[in-house]
């Protein structure tokens, strides 16, 4: 399915879901590290997430689990912005539950995945040609109203 999205542009969303993955791993693994209860709950959220992340960005890394290719087939079905939704919404649980440093730079490139993929569910920006002719067929329905309403008056 065409998504509108450019060769680099998904590969730059498919890497910083993979980096993303790590540092959700690195940092879920770190904040495990303690005897606060929420700590300990927001990490084992973050190496889900980075689980998750692999599973859905790259399947490849999950090779030892039968559905991976099955889940990250049904991820690239979904559009763009309900990635957005998804990785944002997963990055952001762990910070609510626990805000701290590790929680905040942990989910920060995870939560950027989900950022890309949103602003690739925008679309593509149009050019300035464009915009120029629309601006100058405004202006001009613009002048002749006013000419109109003038002309009216008079």
């Amino acid at each position: 399915a065409d998504d509108g999205m450019t060769w680099w542009y998904r590969w730059l969303c498919r890497i910083a879901g993979v980096i993303g993955g790590m540092s959700c791993a690195i940092a879920g693994l770190w904040n495990c590290v303690t005897i606060n209860p929420l700590n300990i709950a927001a990490g084992v959220w973050m190496m889900l997430n980075a689980f998750v992340l692999f599973l859905c960005e790259a399947p490849f890394c999950c090779q030892f689990i039968e559905f991976a290719n099955a889940v990250s087939a049904r991820a690239d079905k979904l559009r763009a912005w309900q990635k957005a939704a998804f990785y944002c919404g997963m990055a952001v649980f762990p910070v609510v539950l626990s805000l701290t440093l590790t929680t905040l730079f942990g989910n920060a490139i995870a939560f950027a995945t989900g950022v890309l993929y949103g602003l690739s569910a925008l679309g593509k920006k149009g050019d300035a040609i464009s915009y120029a002719r629309i601006h100058q067929q405004q202006k001009q329905m613009d002048e002749e109203k006013l000419t109109g309403t003038l002309e009216g008056q008079a």
